[in-house]
């Protein structure tokens, strides 16, 4: 039985279109998912919608129409974007489904029943955007400390969960657990803001609004947005505190949330204690990723910054899209994106290194050889004998570099192959060898190193750029093309025909490009 591997992305909040920043994470989880799954793992992969709450009944309100006519919408498109941008979950998850409903319902009743739920009388500062309610000293400047947005006062009827009950066994969870919260700038956050100064009693329930789940044994409450939206992550494995699923028994623990920064307190907190008061495991890693900012600003529509990744993608294409976004976001500080920086990166790393690599490999093995590939002598000389060692090295890199989720150093560890290659090039000037009938072995051997290079570069961007990575390979005819092939270098079977070469990625003209950017 292969290994199980259980990754989600937060569920994005249905109150409008995302925009690049927000696709971001949809990217990240989509790169990681797809190499455990060459490296044989049995993955799942969990992204999905979070359908209820205030704001989206006041966003339907202000549209005209139906708060369910209004998540229908705006899901769609959600999926949409994420199917445009190559990701391939297994399950997208919606708030509003139907089995995901009646077990957060379920799960209410366990908990109130078992006493982990009271009910009582809230009053506090309320932030609508964030939907979460804050204590004086909570408010930054008088401001929501998650957004910066206006609180307002509010009192009712509603249910709370005793969170310091918990305290203690998530505490020593933590210590126990170092790669819990990831990475450790997020954990010390955490502790010191939250966890020491002592938990208070969590609001699970509204009165207020109505577009939410209804607790079922109390009429006019509905589920507040910790257990609806966060139960997310068990619901899609048919989970149910009154019955067996063999799914969420295959797959649960998840191995991984991968989430904004800005929500690491849902999930480091409410979730886990929300998991021990249901008796089950808890999640082995929450890795809190940074943020994508315009510039050195955070995206606003009302500041006219906003990118959207469709229209990038219009113009051009998914993988240099995806590869934008993995390549430039950092580990742990936010990443930044300027339509001059797109293009850029694209000429830089996609046309110049990697498509110029593939495109004169292939291109001089149809000049020389015909189109087939040559045999490599037996005796190399240096420069060779480090293309290879410099290949065979790229696969245990990338599989450190993914595992700690720093996928920017995972590209460049690929990206350097491309540039390792070019130089070799350069170093054994193919065009010179050729003028020689005498050095045909040794104008066939680096070729071979080439297209051969070229095979490892194809198997290891599968997770980054999936289209261009099965292009490279058809491009080369490759036979061999899992992670298993690249233990050794000599995949590629001399005699093979490679198919005529086609440009992977064009030189943008910088200016034509742009205004065709800023037109979409």
């Amino acid at each position: 039985m292969p290994q199980k591997f259980y990754i989600t992305t937060a569920i994005a909040y249905t109150s409008r279109k995302p925009h690049i920043g927000n696709s971001y994470e949809i990217v990240l989880t989509d790169a990681i998912a797809r190499f455990k799954r060459m490296a044989g793992f049995d993955v799942f992969f969990l992204t999905g919608t979070d359908e209820h709450g205030q704001k989206i009944e006041t966003c339907a309100k202000e549209a005209g129409v139906s708060p369910k006519a209004y998540v229908d919408e705006i899901a769609g498109e959600i999926r949409r974007i994420c199917d445009l941008l190559g990701a391939s979950y297994d399950k997208f998850i919606r708030t509003t489904d139907d089995y995901h409903e009646r077990a957060v319902q379920k799960i209410f009743k366990k908990l109130y029943e078992q006493g982990d739920i009271y009910k009582d009388k809230y009053e506090g500062l309320y932030c609508v955007p964030c939907e979460s309610f804050f204590t004086e000293s909570q408010l930054a400047d008088g401001k929501c400390p998650d957004c910066g947005r206006e609180v307002s006062p509010q009192a009712e009827e509603a249910y709370f969960m005793r969170l310091g009950k918990y305290q203690e066994r998530l505490e020593r969870y933590i210590e126990e657990n170092p790669g819990f919260i990831y990475p450790e700038s997020r954990k010390r956050e955490m502790v010191n803001n939250f966890l020491k100064p002592g938990l208070q009693d969590l609001c699970v329930s509204r009165t207020s609004f109505t577009w939410g789940v209804p607790v079922d044994f109390d009429e006019g409450h509905i589920v507040y947005v910790w257990i609806d939206a966060l139960s997310n992550y068990i619901t899609a494995l048919a989970y149910s505190p009154d019955s067996e699923s063999e799914l969420f028994n295959r797959y649960w623990p998840a191995d991984a949330h991968v989430i904004g920064k800005d929500i690491l307190r849902f999930h480091t907190i409410y979730w886990p204690i929300l998991l021990m008061a249901l008796g089950e495991k808890l999640p082995r890693k929450v890795f809190g990723h940074p943020w994508m900012l315009f510039g050195e600003d955070k995206m606003s529509k009302s500041k006219g910054n906003v990118i959207y990744a469709d229209d990038v993608v219009d113009v051009l294409g998914r993988d240099a899209v995806r590869w934008y976004l993995l390549a430039e976001m950092p580990h742990a500080q936010d990443g930044s994106i300027t339509l001059e920086r797109v293009v850029e990166r694209y000429n830089a790393d996609l046309a110049n290194v990697l498509g110029n690599l593939v495109q004169r490999s292939i291109s001089m093995v149809g000049k020389y050889f015909g189109g087939v590939l040559p045999a490599p002598e037996e005796t190399l000389l240096p420069q060779d004998a480090e293309l290879e060692e410099t290949a065979l090295a790229v696969l245990p890199a990338l599989k450190n570099a993914i595992d700690s989720f720093r996928l920017a150093d995972a590209c460049e560890t690929v990206l350097n192959l491309a540039k390792r290659a070019n130089k070799y090039v350069d170093e054994t000037a193919p065009w010179v060898l050729a003028k020689d009938e005498a050095l045909c072995g040794r104008l066939g051997t680096v070729l071979y190193h080439l297209i051969e290079t070229c095979r490892f570069l194809g198997v290891l961007l599968e997770p980054f750029m999936p289209s261009t990575a099965a292009e490279i390979l058809r491009q080369i005819n490759a036979g061999a093309s899992g992670l298993d092939s690249l233990s050794t270098f000599g995949g590629m079977a001399p005699g093979t025909q490679l198919n005529e070469p086609a440009a992977l990625f064009a030189r943008l003209k910088a200016e034509e490009t742009l205004e065709r950017l800023r037109q979409n």
